[in-house]
């Protein structure tokens, strides 16, 4: 009687096995493609420069000590990286900016289309999803139009009489930030409305009906709904900002750096890639740890709430 349970046992343990054994090869796959690249980088990393760009393979960590520190060119003490620090501030500054206001304006771009009627949602979407046809390139080139001393900003102003020259609105770290704004505002626009269209408006209507008013119904009620819809625009919005590289280039005009442009400097007319690497490896953990300190602290709510 025994033998029964014993034989479907191991039938189901030669199952799950031939299971893994044909996924092995996707998962390699799979495996290579995510950390093959970053293995290659972290490489780089530890190497020397070569003399016009690549590398030597001479292990060094030179490039470790450059991403926190400067070398002074006479006696070799080692100061604090100043440009680095400030480049990586002012890359952390506009990417949380960049997220606040792609929010402000992303809830209620959403909470509308969310409210018209269900035969004209899908329009609505389909002129939100738009800008994704559209390369990052052509977009930024569309919003330089625009606030150039000459673009259509400038242009209506100056017929209007309100101003006697251009104002100047490009190379500056507004304009880098509108045309961040500008890209990834669909990015915050989507999960939000995917939270609001899962909202019981009758929730609302209670609400009102309770004499809460339209500020304690919007924290109260709505928010707390939506809110997995926020934090995962937010996420969205702010890692491809803090690595924005088109954007500053072609809107700052090289005044406003951020740490995309300084990676790329360093691969391209710096001709260090292993600081380049490290740069970039930096960048990663920075945004990890970020993810995770947010994982962390939005799970302790969430236990203390079902405690």
């Amino acid at each position: 009687m025994s033998a029964a349970p014993d034989l479907i046992t191991r039938q189901i343990q030669r199952d799950i096995r031939n299971r893994w054994l044909l996924s092995l090869p996707a998962l390699l796959i799979i495996l290579l493609a995510a950390t093959g690249p970053l293995l290659i980088v972290v490489v780089y990393s530890l190497l020397t420069p070569g003399d016009y760009g690549d590398v030597k393979w001479v292990f060094s960590t030179e490039a470790w000590v450059s991403v926190f520190f400067q070398r002074d060119m006479f006696d070799d003490t080692l100061t604090p990286a100043s440009a680095h620090l400030s480049i990586f501030m002012r890359s952390v500054n506009l990417s949380v900016m960049t997220t606040v206001f792609t929010v402000l304006l992303g809830f209620p771009t959403a909470w509308f289309i969310a409210t018209r009627p269900a035969r004209s949602r899908d329009l609505w979407l389909f002129l939100i999803t738009i800008p994704f046809w559209t390369n990052i390139l052509i977009r930024t080139y569309a919003m330089l139009e625009v606030i150039r001393n000459e673009g259509l900003i400038n242009t209506f102003l100056m017929r209007s009489g309100l101003i006697d020259k251009p104002l100047q609105m490009l190379f500056t770290d507004g304009a880098v930030l509108a045309g961040m704004v500008y890209t990834c505002l669909p990015m915050m626009v989507l999960p939000i409305y995917a939270s609001l269209e899962k909202l019981d408006f009758r929730l609302v209507e209670a609400a009102y009906d309770l004499y809460a008013t339209p500020f304690r119904v919007l924290t109260k009620v709505i928010l707390p709904i939506v809110k997995p819809g926020v934090v995962a625009g937010s996420i969205l919005v702010f890692i491809p900002s803090l690595g924005a590289y088109v954007v500053p280039i072609l809107l700052g005009g090289g005044k406003t750096m951020m740490v995309g442009n300084l990676i790329g400097l360093q691969f391209g007319q710096g001709r260090n890639w292993p600081l380049g690497a490290a740069l970039s490896i930096t960048l990663m953990v920075v945004v990890m740890i970020a993810l995770l300190a947010y994982v962390r602290y939005s799970g302790g709510k969430g236990a203390k709430a079902h405690g």
